[in-house]
């Protein structure tokens, strides 16, 4: 092969495109990376990781502000809100530095442009890069990773312009902390925005088309979602539908429809966070046997689509939109290609985390959804309340929640809102995955005191059996 010829070329490099880079590198196929901007992808520059170090920030805010509850006091707490955002996008970049580092040390190129598919020859599909700067170059494979993700969908008359009205992009380096703030769309982007603005300081109001904030998560946890943001002084407005908008040269008006009375709210900045479109335009997808369903590619369990040779994984292949799926799809993928036995991705067994305060993490069915499918459940609940390690850290609020099958014992889903739970939902993953029933999750030992006691005992209280409460 020569410096244009490859086994496999990904095109993306984001959580899913690099990782399946970095797993074709391990198995001894050679592939090669296109990618137009960042390594990393939108999960390292633009989502994930810099969100994560801004709640960070705004964590450390609530407690400086929270000191009294643990018998400390100081005076003039104060922050640099330009420091707190530099520091985001300094962890952004050191990550994206370390994917550039582990693609040069598996002996991957990473070809700077934007590659789209450009036919076929022999038996080798072709890529054509064109970079910002420079002639095209065309690439061959036999095989091709589509991994373009996805960026946030725009609703006529909410078109972020930079200024006023936001993206997750503008949102992530503001100029300075608005005062008051409007965010539309309570999923886990615009749930995690709206409680690190409101913990920074800012007034916020989160704005719900649905009937109940956070839609996809279980009825309960959602509810407990909202009193804590209530709680904490944002104004949480669901089944509402939002008027035009009318800007000023420094604020927004916005009309909001509750139960037929309109309200008005004047606001410095609104963020709209009304989900995600494919980035399916200028890949090549025209003249293809490849299909697309609302943005979406559309593929087959082993991310292969209509067109030979052509796959897609990630954000473009539709939901659950997460990089942890991306990268679990990429590695899946490059085995299948590699001849390996691989098993199909069942998306019940993948976990979502929300990292607002406080945080969500789940997996499987809810208890709705489980009664939905068909299945007699039996329910399990154990609030943080009555958790020692919660109640040390100054974290009482929360509850884990565990849904069987109550003629098997599977354990069908899990539901956790408190201190930490995105660290502790791996538990329940596993045992998703291991197909163990509420016998084994019963006999298993949880260290104490940890908040992870508080599964132990939601498990057991699925079977009337919770010692503590």
């Amino acid at each position: 092969m020569n410096g244009t010829d490859f086994d496999i070329i990904i095109v993306g490099g984001g959580p899913g495109g690099y990782v399946a880079a970095l797993r074709a590198a391990q198995l001894g196929l050679s592939a090669a990376v296109v990618e137009a901007k960042h390594l990393g992808g939108i999960c390292l520059n633009w989502g994930c990781i810099p969100t994560k170090a801004l709640l960070r920030a705004s964590e450390i805010n609530h407690l400086l502000h929270d000191l009294g509850t643990y018998g400390f006091s100081a005076e003039k707490v104060s922050f640099d809100f330009s420091k707190i955002v530099a520091r985001s996008r300094a962890v952004s970049q050191q990550l994206s530095g370390g994917v550039a580092h582990l693609l040069k040390k598996a002996k991957v190129p990473v070809f700077e442009g934007f590659g789209k598919l450009d036919g076929v020859t022999g038996s080798k599909r072709k890529v054509l890069v064109t970079p910002e700067k420079g002639a095209p170059v065309t690439l061959t494979a036999k095989h091709v990773i589509l991994a373009t993700g996805a960026r946030a969908r725009v609703l006529p008359g909410l078109e972020p312009d930079g200024k006023l009205i936001w993206s997750y992009r503008e949102a992530l380096v503001p100029d300075a902390l608005p005062r008051r703030l409007l965010v539309i769309g309570s999923g886990a982007i615009g749930s995690e925005f709206a409680s690190f603005y409101r913990n920074m300081g800012s007034e916020v109001t989160l704005v719900e088309v649905a009937p109940r904030i956070l839609p996809v998560e279980d009825e309960e946890i959602s509810a407990l979602a909202r009193k804590a943001f209530e709680k904490q002084g944002m104004r949480v407005l669901t089944s509402a539908k939002v008027g035009p908008l009318r800007k000023s040269d420094t604020d927004v008006t916005v009309p909001v429809e509750v139960n037929g009375k309109t309200e008005e709210f004047t606001v410095d900045r609104v963020i709209s966070a009304v989900g995600i479109v494919g980035n399916v335009e200028k890949i090549g997808l025209e003249g293809t046997k490849i299909k697309t369903d609302r943005t979406h590619v559309v593929t087959d369990a082993l991310c292969r689509t209509g067109e030979p040779g052509v796959y897609a994984i990630g954000d473009l292949a539709g939901a659950p939109w997460l990089a942890h799926k991306a990268s679990h799809e990429a590695v899946m993928c490059v085995d299948a290609i590699a001849g390996k036995q691989v098993h199909p991705i069942d998306i019940t067994k993948i976990p979502g985390c929300t990292y607002c305060r406080p945080q969500i993490a789940s997996v499987g069915y809810t208890e709705a959804r489980a009664k939905e499918a068909g299945y007699k459940v039996r329910v399990g609940k154990f609030p943080l309340l009555a958790n020692g390690k919660a109640l040390a850290m100054g974290e009482p609020d929360g509850l884990v929640k565990t849904v069987f099958d109550a003629q098997t014992g599977e354990l069908l889903g899990a539901h956790m809102i408190g201190a930490e739970v995105t660290e502790m939902i791996q538990g329940y993953v596993i045992a998703r995955t291991g197909e163990l029933t509420e016998a084994e999750l019963a006999e298993t030992i949880f260290p104490h005191p940890t908040i992870s006691e508080s599964m132990h005992e939601a498990v057991l209280a699925a079977y009337d059996g919770a010692l503590h409460f």
